[in-house]
């Protein structure tokens, strides 16, 4: 008997299978499985643990396509493996790998789930992507420590020369998974090497001046930059791809039409920025472009001054999507005083195509991180955020004089009776108001983080961004103007319900009208009116904004029982002026030569000669006096300077003075339009009618007292009047 051979099957009945082991690991769907897993394992701990960059994204892509490339081949060899070590008695090393291959198929089917979601869904679902994170997680556990255990108890137990061509397979089958990943790796990197991402170009022109200085390159805005210098006008533009992607569509279509997207286009402020330009320079205009036009104001195309603006960056976007949701920091001072970084873009995002879309959307929704990191931040729902805009003032280095506040709406809500520090179900802050609620299934929608919200509501904030302003998207033919313009006018009226909000603030129009006057009249008595102005619903100062433009008036029309008018106010002329003193809600800025600032040059400004708005919950009279007319159904009667009146009535019938007023608001001063468009342009403001009120004055049937004349003389020389002395009744 050879008692080497005889040893050597000794110990080989000792260890079973030991050629089928063998042969497993040299299988080359093996060293492929184990490549790619590998891969796939170490790019989703990588897209986890590191910075978001371009080679990460490129990850997201290989990852995506390389696990759709080997789905079913995996599928195959964990069948396979488990099928061929099933007999095997069991073991802790043997329950690591069962546990290894139930965390696999949990990574599969949960990716499979998220790579549909990315592809055809608005977004992840973060249960699922929870579960992808966290068995892959539980693969690594599991998986690794269960190789690392086999190959050590190989190397001990498998150590004399039958062990050897286990080993040697083992030792080729762990080069040859290298090498698989590393040609998966070297994928990624000639992916990235092909296309990097945009490159942008953070410069200013060559020809930017500094005026103000190196260190306040975007003065006399207070806008900043994090990194104190240009932004590529790409970085926070493209506004229409945000609804392009299935993700953000109603929110875009909202955006689309309102105040905000065309705050550079809106042709007053073309019209009123190319005055201010050719007066005191292009750098003066960036004082407007930190709220009006941010992105011509960060590339740095504000140093150029030509007459055709529309090709400028930005033009077509006014305060974009990136511009807002990029703010990081807000300052209450006013005047754009807010400090914003320039987004991250993903791979693909400035390139046109619809494979170049699809690449974009897919990425943006399957690596969401630095998407919401960016552009989500909760000062986006303070009030303060806001007022880095809505508060406006001039300062010496625009007016050559000194400080001047402008309008202010922030601080009128902050001192108002709608802030109550403190205490959310008292409080009513601008988003509440101007992005009320409404129902979508956008992925934005919910928030856990206010008062009254869940993350599960199915709402999000309306960007339409509800104002004041119902002329500019008629005349800028943007389409879904006449739906805009509708909505603006009940705005206006107080007429559009808002729940959340309902129980906080009386229920009518926003601004009230009632009127206060006499039950009844004689002809010849004075009478007096008096229209009462309560601002009910309104979060600021009422009208608001640029007061020397903006115009809000009473009209009183005082009609007799024929509908004959006896007496009016505020009303309109053939060439839309409103009548000459009327009761107008307005300001009168002057420059410091006292003349008015009526061209809304704004950048002369030193004062105000007058003043007229509603705070908050207060009240405003309106005051009108005329006389009674000289007859009820006649007012050809005597005048009050006869001192006689015969008033009579029809006792049959009551028959009364009709009263009607109305609260009107406009947008622009027709002077302003005819100045910056020509008359002949024949352009006029809507009107809105913010409230209504009627009353009747009864004409009291009852007659005035005449004054007894003195009887005349019975002779002597004639009296004045034509009496002789003598005559009946003289004294």
């Amino acid at each position: 008997m050879d008692i080497t051979r005889a040893g050597t099957s000794g110990k080989a009945a000792c260890r079973p299978g030991l050629a089928t082991r063998e042969r497993e690991w040299g299988r080359l769907l093996a060293v492929f499985m184990m490549g790619w897993l590998l891969f796939e394992t170490l790019t989703g701990l990588s897209l986890y643990f590191l910075p978001f960059s371009v080679p990460n994204q490129w990850m997201v892509l290989v990852h995506t396509g390389l696990g759709l490339a080997f789905l079913i081949p995996s599928l195959v060899y964990q069948v396979r493996h488990v099928s061929v070590y099933w007999s095997r008695p069991s073991s802790a090393v043997k329950w690591m790998g069962y546990l290894a291959t139930a965390s696999t198929l949990v990574v599969i089917v949960s990716g499979l789930i998220l790579t549909w979601q990315a592809l055809f869904t608005g977004k992840i679902g973060y249960a699922w992507d929870l579960a992808h994170t966290l068995s892959t997680f539980a693969l690594v556990a599991f998986l690794a420590p269960h190789i690392v255990i086999i190959l050590i108890r190989d190397r001990e137990i498998h150590s004399d020369a039958m062990g050897a061509a286990l080993r040697q397979a083992q030792r080729r089958a762990l080069l040859r998974t290298s090498a698989v990943f590393l040609g998966c790796a070297a994928l990624v990197a000639v992916l990235y090497a092909v296309y990097p991402g945009e490159r942008m170009n953070n410069t200013f022109p060559a020809d930017y001046t500094f005026k103000y200085g190196r260190n306040r390159p975007f003065a006399p805005s207070l806008a900043k930059t994090l990194s104190g210098g240009a932004y590529d006008p790409r970085s926070l533009s493209g506004s229409e791809s945000c609804g392009t992607a299935g993700c953000h569509e109603d929110i875009v279509a909202e955006w689309r039409v309102s105040a905000h997207r065309w705050a550079a286009m809106d042709l007053g402020f073309q019209k009123i920025q190319e005055e201010m330009a050719k007066q005191n320079g292009a750098e003066s205009t960036r004082y407007c472009g930190g709220c009006h036009d941010p992105i011509s104001l960060f590339s740095g195309t504000k140093n150029l001054f030509t007459k055709e603006l529309t090709g400028l960056a930005g033009y077509q976007e006014g305060v974009s999507c990136l511009a807002c949701h990029s703010i990081r920091k807000t300052d209450v001072e006013g005047n754009a005083n807010y400090f914003i970084a320039q987004p991250r873009r993903y791979l693909f995002e400035l390139k046109k195509g619809s494979s170049a879309r699809r690449a974009r959307d897919f990425l943006i929704r399957a690596y969401p991180r630095a998407h919401q990191a960016d552009l989500s931040k909760r000062v986006f729902k303070t009030p303060e955020y806001c007022a880095a805009c809505h508060k406006q003032f001039i300062d010496q280095e625009v007016n050559n004089v000194g400080w001047v506040q402008l309008q202010n709406q922030y601080d009128n809500w902050r001192k108002s009776h709608w802030n109550h520090p403190g205490d959310p179900r008292k409080t009513i802050e601008c988003r509440e108001c101007h992005m009320p609620l409404v129902d979508s299934k956008d992925p934005a929608s919910g928030d856990a983080l206010d008062y009254n919200r869940t993350l599960a509501d199915g709402k999000v904030r309306s960007h339409r961004f509800l104002a004041a302003n119902q002329f500019m998207p008629a005349l800028l033919k943007i389409p879904g103007a006449d739906e805009q313009i509708a909505l603006t006018n009940r705005w206006l009226r107080g007429e559009l319900e808002i729940p959340e909000i309902a129980d906080k603030w009386k229920k009518g129009p926003a601004v009230a009208l009632e009127l206060q006057l006499p039950e009844s009249a004689r002809a010849g008595d004075p009478v007096s009116i008096r229209a009462v102005i309560t601002s009910n619903k309104v979060g600021h100062d009422f009208p608001t904004g640029p007061l020397d433009i903006i115009q809000s008036w009473v009209e009183l029309q005082v009609t007799d029982p024929g509908g004959k008018v006896v007496f009016s106010t505020g009303g309109l002329d053939e060439k839309h002026f409103i009548q000459p003193g009327s009761f107008m809600f307005k300001a009168e800025p002057v420059d410091q030569y006292g003349n008015l600032i009526d061209r809304h040059n704004l950048w002369e400004m030193v004062g105000v000669r007058y003043r007229r708005s509603l705070f908050p919950g207060f009240s405003d009279t309106a005051e009108f006096s005329f006389r009674c007319p000289g007859g009820a159904s006649s007012l050809s009667g005597p005048t009050w300077d006869q001192r006689s009146f015969s008033f009579v009535v029809p006792r049959e019938r009551s028959e009364s003075l009709h009263v009607s007023a109305r609260l009107l608001y406009r947008k622009l001063d027709q002077y302003l339009l005819n100045f910056l468009f020509t008359e002949k342009a024949g352009l006029t403001t809507p009107v809105t009618e913010m409230a209504r009120a009627q009353a009747e004055i009864r004409l009291d049937p009852t007659p005035r007292k005449r004054r007894q004349a003195a009887p005349p003389p019975l002779s002597g020389p004639a009296l004045p009047g034509g009496g002789k002395p003598g005559a009946p009744g003289a004294p």
